[in-house]
C-alpha cells in the first residue's frame, strides 16, 4: 500500500510516516518550510520528502492520502484530491483505523508537558521491557526515534487538542481512545481554532467520555482549570498527582525542595532523579509514573527509570558549551511554559540567564497573551524578542519601560551579533521557538566558536 503525506514534517505527521513505513508501506509526501530534527529524520528512514505543495510533487498513484491539519481550502494539493475523488482521510483516523483500534492506548494531554511526559511515560515502559510503541511530537534523547510500533499491546501517544483536519474540527484527541489517560494541566491556547477556554474544556470533556470505564485518568490536582471538566462528567477511576502541601489528597506529591515524590496510596516517599530541573518537569514524572503503574510497573520501578531518563531534544536541550557559555534550545511559546523553564534554569546560572524568543505560534501572532507575555521573563537577566514581521500587535508593547535589559530586534543576524559581544563565561543563553528560528541555533553556535 501506497500512502501520501499531506504536512509530513510536522511532528505528528512525521510520526505517522515513521509508523507506515515501519508496518511496511510505501510512505511518501510533501511539505513547505522543511528542517530539522523531523526532516532529517524522515531522510535517514528513507522517506522522500517533496518541497512544496505543487500538484506537480502530488503522487496520484497513492491508495490513500493523509491530510494533516496544516492543510487548508485552498492549498493546491487539496483542490487535487478533492476535485479528482481520491481517497483521503486525517492523521488521527487513520492513526486509530491502522494501528490503535487494538492497543492499551496511554494518552498525554494538557496544554503543557505532553512531550517530556509522554517521553518519560514510553521510557518507563521500555525500562521495563514491556517494548512500547508510541507517537511522540518530538524527539527522546533515549529513543532514536519519535515513533515506533513497538512489541506489546502498549501504545504512548500526545494527545493534542489541536483541530483534526480541515474536514474535522474536533480535537485530535477524541480519535486514540485511550486507557490510560494523563490530563496535565489546562490553559487557554489555539486562539486561532477555540474561542474561550470553556471552547477547550468541552473538548477535553469529548475525551472523557470516551475512556472506559475500566480505565484510569490522571489528573493535575493544582490545575483549577482541570476541576470544571472532570465535573462535566467522568465514568473511570481517578488519580491525581500534585505538590506536596497541606491538605494535599493526591495519589502521588511532590516536594520540590529535597526533591522527593509521595505515595500516599502506599505510604512511601522515594527520591526523585531527574536530567531536568524544575517542579514542572516533576510534576510530569509523577504522572508518568502513575500512567505506568496502571500498565503495571511498580513506582519504584519507575522510579529508577526515571533516572536514566535523558530528556528530550529542544526541552531545556543542551546544544552547545562554548568556552563556559552554555546554549540552549527549548520548544516553550506559551507564557506559563516560558516562565517556568526560565526559573528551573536560573538557579543553574553563575552568570547572566539571556532569553532569545521568537513569537512564533498562531496564538502569539494574534496577540492573545500579549498581556502576560513580558511578564513570563521575569527571571531572565536580558530578553531579546526576534519580531518576525508575522505578528498582529506591536511588539513594543511590551517594552515600554525602554530598559536595556529588553531589547526586540528585526534581524537575526543582529541578535547573533549582539550576543557575540556580550556573552561571558558563567551565561546561560536559552533559545525559545516552536519552530526553526530561522537556523539561529547553528548560526548562534557557530559564531561563538569563531569569537576567539
Amino acid at each position: 500500500m501506497k500512502i501520501y503525506i499531506l504536512g509530513i514534517c510536522g511532528t505528528f505527521m512525521a510520526g505517522i510516516a515513521m509508523l507506515a513505513r515501519e508496518k511496511g508501506y510505501q510512505v511518501v509526501g510533501s511539505d513547505a518550510n522543511v528542517y530539522p530534527p523531523m526532516s532529517t529524520q524522515l531522510e535517514q528512514a528513507g522517506i522522500e520528502i517533496r518541497e512544496g505543495y505543487s500538484t506537480d510533487n502530488l503522487d496520484e498513484t497513492a491508495d490513500l492520502f493523509v491530510v494533516g491539519n496544516a492543510m487548508s481550502r485552498g492549498n493546491e494539493q487539496i483542490e487535487a484530491i478533492l476535485n479528482k475523488n481520491l481517497p483521503y482521510i486525517s492523521g488521527p483516523q487513520w492513526l486509530y483505523e491502522h494501528l490503535l483500534k487494538d492497543r492499551w492506548v496511554l494518552a498525554v494531554a494538557g496544554t503543557h508537558g505532553k512531550t517530556s511526559t509522554s517521553s518519560m511515560l514510553a521510557w518507563i515502559l521500555e525500562y521495563s521491557n514491556l517494548q512500547p510503541g508510541f507517537l511522540i511530537g518530538g524527539l527522546t534523547q533515549n529513543f532514536n526515534t519519535s515513533a515506533r510500533l513497538g512489541e506489546s499491546p502498549f501504545f504512548v501517544i500526545e494527545a493534542d487538542e489541536y483541530d483534526t483536519a480541515f474536514f474535522d474540527k474536533r480535537s485530535k484527541f477524541v480519535h486514540y481512545h485511550p486507557r490510560t489517560l494523563v490530563l496535565n494541566n489546562l490553559e487557554f491556547d489555539h486562539a486561532d481554532i477555540f474561542n474561550s477556554l470553556d471552547d477547550i474544556k468541552r473538548q477535553f470533556h469529548h475525551l472523557l467520555r470516551i475512556v472506559p470505564s475500566n480505565g484510569l485518568v490522571i489528573t493535575n490536582q493544582q490545575d483549577e482549570n482541570l476541576q470544571p471538566v472532570l465535573q462535566m462528567g467522568c465514568w473511570s477511576e481517578i488519580k491525581s498527582f500534585g505538590m506536596d502541601q497541606q491538605n494535599n489528597k493526591s495519589s502521588l506529591a511532590v516536594n520540590q525542595h529535597n526533591n522527593k515524590v509521595i505515595d500516599n496510596i502506599g505510604n512511601k516517599t522515594y527520591s526523585l532523579e531527574l536530567s531536568s530541573p524544575g517542579l514542572f518537569n516533576q510534576l510530569n514524572a509523577s504522572a508518568a509514573l502513575l500512567a505506568a503503574q496502571h500498565a503495571g510497573v511498580p513506582l519504584e520501578t519507575g522510579i529508577q527509570a526515571l533516572k536514566q531518563f535523558q530528556g528530550v531534544k529542544r526541552r531545556q536541550e543542551v546544544i552547545a558549551v562554548i568556552d563556559g557559555i552554555t546554549l540552549f534550545d527549548d520548544f516553550a511559546h506559551h507564557p506559563t511554559a516560558i516562565r517556568a523553564t526560565l526559573e528551573a534554569i536560573k538557579p543553574q546560572t553563575s552568570g547572566k540567564l539571556i532569553a532569545v524568543f521568537e513569537p512564533r505560534s498562531n496564538t502569539m501572532k494574534m496577540g492573545v497573551h500579549e498581556k502576560t507575555l513580558g511578564a513570563a521573563f521575569n527571571t531572565a537577566d536580558r530578553v531579546m524578542f526576534y519580531d518576525n514581521a508575522l505578528l498582529d500587535w506591536d511588539l513594543q508593547l511590551l517594552n515600554s519601560d525602554k530598559s536595556e535589559d529588553f531589547k526586540i530586534f528585526t534581524d537575526i543576524e543582529q541578535i547573533i551579533s549582539n550576543i557575540v559581544q556580550t556573552a561571558k563565561a558563567g551565561d546561560n543563553i536559552i533559545i525559545m521557538s516552536n519552530g526553526g528560528f530561522g537556523g539561529i541555533h547553528q548560526k548562534l553556535k557557530h559564531a561563538l566558536q569563531q569569537k576567539n
